[in-house]
């Protein structure tokens, strides 16, 4: 079912005002918790931290051209989602007295491809492997640690993350299903290259996280194949006859 983006309007908006973090616990992580996993706990609290201001350029840009005003107003909201999470992971970084980073290379690398990034397709499977990652390393993480708070807060984020990449998966099947049988075909290609470059870049950057949370190389890309191959049933199921009907909010 595909919905419309006035439905992801609402959705992120009431979603906004959920509170499912308890402040009131402190944070109890041991000595070797913290050495497994804080480099790559400071390195995704600061890409959950972007403004997303070129993602709302080429979102509106896109936007004007199919004729759907309120979809520039959902990835907003989608934004501010993911800066709570930046918000979140920050202030537990505060309380076990760490300092937050500033910079990091996958960040930056990042930073810089979105920059010259001007596609809305482009945009949609790179956010879209991301967050396929950013599931399993959250649960990597809660998985790492004894910390209640910690865990509630990956808990948190996992629910959203869930939502995230449905909608993702819904835009990028709006956006294929206007291509040609072959321009299909070619897209399916580049989305494989991209996946395989990023997966393992996520990798050699976090893997020590990864492992704390027992996840290994060869699970972890396991686990990325396959939520990749259930988010591309999108496009594939557009080389039949049939596609399904737009749900209205």
């Amino acid at each position: 079912m595909i919905h419309s983006s006035l439905f992801w309007q609402d959705h992120f908006r009431k979603n906004l005002t959920a509170n499912r973090v308890d402040w009131k616990i402190r944070p109890k992580i041991s000595h070797i918790e913290k050495k497994e996993i804080i480099y790559s706990l400071k390195a995704w609290q600061l890409g959950e931290t972007s403004d997303g201001s070129h993602l709302l350029k080429v979102a509106e840009k896109y936007a004007k051209k199919i004729d759907d005003p309120d979809y520039p107003n959902a990835v907003r909201l989608f934004i501010k989602e993911e800066q709570e999470h930046g918000r979140n992971l920050g202030k537990y970084i505060d309380l076990i007295d760490e300092q937050r980073c500033k910079s990091d290379w996958g960040d930056t690398l990042f930073r810089r491809i979105r920059y010259f990034n001007s596609s809305m397709e482009l945009w949609t499977v790179a956010v879209i492997i991301v967050e396929s990652a950013a599931q399993i390393f959250y649960l990597a993480l809660k998985d790492s640690t004894k910390c209640k708070l910690l865990k509630s807060i990956c808990q948190d984020i996992l629910i959203d993350e869930a939502h995230h990449i449905k909608f993702q998966n819904e835009r990028l099947y709006q956006i294929f299903e206007k291509k040609s049988f072959y321009n299909k075909a070619f897209s399916i290609g580049w989305y494989g290259i991209l996946f395989f470059g990023t997966i393992h870049a996520i990798w050699f950057g976090h893997k020590k996280a990864f492992k704390a949370g027992g996840i290994n190389k060869k699970e972890f890309m396991r686990l990325m194949y396959y939520k990749f191959f259930k988010s591309m049933k999108y496009c594939h199921s557009q080389f039949s006859l049939t596609s399904p009907k737009f749900a209205h909010a």
